[in-house]
C-alpha cells in the first residue's frame, strides 16, 4: 500500500487543475491561478514521496504526465483565454490551443528522453510554463492591469512560452551536475528579478512569484546563448 500516498499526491495535482478550470469558468481568475500553484506543490511532492517510500511505479509515471497536461497545459491555456485572449477572437483561440498542444508535446518528449537527457531540462518544464500564466494573471489582477490594452503582446507572449516548452533550450533541473551555468547569466537573471520586483512593489507577493518563473524562463535562454557562443569560440 506504500504506492498509495505518492499516487494520492499525483491525483491532487489534477484535482487542483480541475478546480482551476472550474474557477476560470466561474470568472474567478485569481482563485484559478492559486489552484495552479497548488497543483505545482502537489506535483513536486509526488516524486519526493515516491522516492522516500521507494514506491515509484510505471503507473505513477503515467499518471504524473496525464495530470501535468491537465493542470499545467489545459488549465493555464483556458485561464489565459478567459482572462485576456478572448479579446483577440481567432488569434486568441489559436494561442490557447498552441499552448496546450506544446504542453502535450513537451511531456511526451520528456517521457521518451528520460534515459537520454540528464542534468537539465530540454525546454521549459510545463509546470513552469503553466505557472507563468498563473502568476502573471495574479499580478495583473492585483495591479488592475488589463493586458489586452497592450495589443497582441499578451497572446504572443503565451505563444513564446509555449515554444520554449518544446524548444531545445537547456534549463537547470537543480538535481545535480548539468549544463554549465555562467556568471553572466546569473547576473542577468538577478537584474531581471530585481527589475520585476521594483516594478511590482504594489503587489509584492504576485510580483515575487512572477519574478521567479519569468526569470527562470529567460535565464535558460541567456545561459544557452552564452553556451553556444562559448562553443563557437573553441
Amino acid at each position: 500500500m506504500k504506492w498509495l500516498l505518492p499516487n494520492m499526491c499525483t491525483a491532487a495535482n489534477l484535482f487542483f487543475g480541475m478546480c482551476s478550470i472550474l474557477a476560470t469558468y466561474e470568472g474567478n481568475f485569481v482563485q484559478a491561478s492559486i489552484f495552479i500553484l497548488l497543483a505545482l506543490i502537489a506535483d513536486g511532492l509526488d516524486g519526493r514521496v515516491a522516492r522516500a517510500l521507494n514506491a515509484s511505479s510505471e503507473l505513477g509515471k503515467e499518471m504524473d504526465s496525464l495530470c501535468d497536461l491537465g493542470s499545467f497545459g489545459v488549465a493555464p491555456a483556458f485561464l489565459a483565454y478567459a482572462f485576456c485572449m478572448h479579446n483577440f477572437d481567432l488569434f486568441g483561440k489559436v494561442a490557447a490551443i498552441i499552448f496546450a498542444l506544446c504542453g502535450m508535446w513537451r511531456l511526451a518528449r520528456f517521457n521518451v528522453n528520460t534515459g537520454v537527457v540528464h542534468g537539465f531540462f530540454m525546454g521549459l518544464a510545463i509546470p513552469a510554463g503553466g505557472c507563468i500564466i498563473a502568476t502573471t494573471t495574479m499580478l495583473f489582477s492585483a495591479m488592475n492591469v488589463h493586458p489586452e490594452e497592450f495589443g497582441l503582446v499578451y497572446p504572443i507572449t503565451v505563444i513564446i512560452v509555449a515554444y520554449l516548452m518544446v524548444s531545445h533550450v537547456h534549463y537547470p533541473d537543480f538535481k545535480g551536475d548539468g549544463e554549465k551555468i555562467f556568471l553572466a547569466a546569473k547576473i542577468f537573471a538577478l537584474a531581471l528579478f530585481g527589475g520585476i520586483i521594483f516594478l511590482t512593489q504594489t503587489a509584492i507577493i504576485p510580483g515575487v512569484l512572477t519574478a521567479i518563473f519569468a526569470t527562470y524562463a529567460v535565464f535558460g535562454i541567456v545561459n544557452s546563448l552564452i553556451t553556444l557562443m562559448t562553443r563557437d569560440k573553441l
